[in-house]
C-alpha cells in the first residue's frame, strides 16, 4: 500500500540552534514518505549554512526577508504543493516530535474523510507530561480561545481524553492538512503574519466549507513555547491584541459581532490602565508593552495589518 507524501514546513527566522534540534527530531520519524521544506525568513545568525551542512536533504527555501509565520508558511506549502504533496504539516522550529507523530496523524486523517486539518497533543518541552493544549476552543461571547487540556499532567492510561475529537480550530504550532483542503480553502490569511489567530481563521474556514478540525491525542509533540518572540514580550502583546480585533470582528455571527469586540477592547483598556497605575509595572518592559497595546488598537481600527509598521518596531524591539 503506498502512503500519502507528507511534506513539513519549518520556518525559522535567526533560531538556528532551535531550527538544527527540530529537524534532529524530524529525521527519527518512523513513517514514509516524508519530505522536510525548511524556508529562512531572512536569518543572519548563520542559520542556512548550519542547515546546509547538517540536513543536506532538507528543501531550503530563502526567502530573503522576514514574512513572518504566515508569509513563511505560505511560501512553503506553495513548494509543498508545487511537490505533489498530499499532506503539509505546519510545525514551529522550536519543537520536538515524538517519532510516531506522523504514523498517528495520517493513519487516522485516511480513516476520517471529514478531517481538513488535523493536529495533535501538545505538550511543554521543559515538563514533558504537562499538556500545553489538544485543540482549542472559540468563545464567541468572551471574544477568548481556550487550549483544551492546559495544565494536564498526562499519563500513559487508555482514558476519554485520549480518543480523537473534532475542535474548533488547532494551534499553528503543529498542524496537518490535507492537499484537498488548500486547494479549495486556501493558505493562510497573511494579514495576521505572526502570534495568533490565523490558525483559528483557518479553522472557521474549514468548518464553513464543509471540513472538520481534528484533534490526535495520540500524536505528540513538544513546545519550547514562544523562543522566537518571547512569552508576554511586546512583540507578542502587539499582535496577539490586533489579530484578535481582526478575528473576531471578521468571523462573529453577524448579530454577535460586537459583543467579543466591546469584551477584547474593554479588557485591553483595563490592562492598559493597570499597567499605567500600578507600581509594580512601572518598568520599561511594562511601558512598552502598554503602548504596544495602544499601537494594536490603532492599526485595527487603520487596516494596518501584516508586519508591525516602523513606529511600533521602535517600541516592540527597544
Amino acid at each position: 500500500m503506498t502512503m500519502p507524501t507528507v511534506y513539513f514546513v519549518v520556518i525559522t527566522w535567526n533560531g538556528k540552534s532551535d531550527t538544527l534540534d527540530c529537524l534532529s527530531s524530524l529525521s527519527k520519524l518512523e513513517y514514509n514518505p516524508v519530505e522536510v521544506i525548511v524556508v529562512d525568513n531572512g536569518s543572519t545568525d548563520g542559520s542556512v549554512l548550519a542547515i546546509r551542512e547538517n540536513f543536506p536533504k532538507a528543501i531550503l527555501v530563502e526567502t530573503g526577508q522576514n514574512l513572518g509565520y504566515t508569509g513563511g508558511n505560505n511560501v512553503g506549502m506553495r513548494h509543498a504543493l508545487d511537490r505533489g504533496a498530499d499532506y503539509v504539516c505546519l510545525l514551529n522550529n522550536d519543537t520536538a516530535v515524538d517519532p510516531r507523530l506522523v504514523t498517528e496523524l495520517i493513519t487516522f486523517a485516511e480513516s476520517e474523510p471529514s478531517a481538513g486539518i488535523i493536529g495533535p497533543r501538545q505538550y511543554y518541552f521543559d515538563h514533558p507530561n504537562v499538556v500545553v493544549g489538544s485543540g482549542s476552543r472559540i468563545d464567541w461571547m468572551q471574544g477568548t480561545i481556550r487550549h483544551l487540556y492546559k495544565g494536564m499532567v498526562d499519563t500513559t492510561e487508555v482514558s476519554a481524553d485520549k480518543i480523537p475529537c473534532v475542535v474548533d480550530f488547532h494551534d499553528g504550532v503543529c498542524v496537518a492538512v490535507r492537499r484537498e483542503y488548500l486547494e479549495k480553502i486556501g493558505l493562510l490569511d497573511e494579514r495576521y503574519y505572526l502570534c495568533g489567530f490565523e490558525d483559528a481563521d483557518w479553522g472557521i474556514r474549514a468548518v464553513r466549507n464543509g471540513y472538520k478540525v481534528w484533534n490526535v491525542p495520540t500524536a505528540k509533540m513538544w513546545h519550547k513555547i514562544s523562543a522566537t518572540v518571547g512569552v508576554g514580550s511586546p512583540i507578542t502583546t502587539y499582535y496577539m491584541t490586533r489579530n484578535a480585533l481582526l478575528f473576531f470582528w471578521e468571523n462573529t455571527p453577524i448579530h454577535l459581532r460586537w459583543l467579543p469586540f466591546f469584551n477584547i477592547l474593554l479588557r485591553t483598556t483595563r490592562t492598559v490602565g493597570a499597567w499605567t497605575m500600578k507600581p509594580k509595572y512601572q518598568t520599561e518592559l511594562f511601558r512598552r508593552k502598554r503602548r504596544a497595546n495602544l499601537f494594536a488598537i490603532r492599526d485595527f481600527f487603520l487596516g494596518r495589518y501584516k508586519g508591525m509598521g516602523p513606529d511600533v518596531a521602535r517600541v516592540c524591539y527597544g
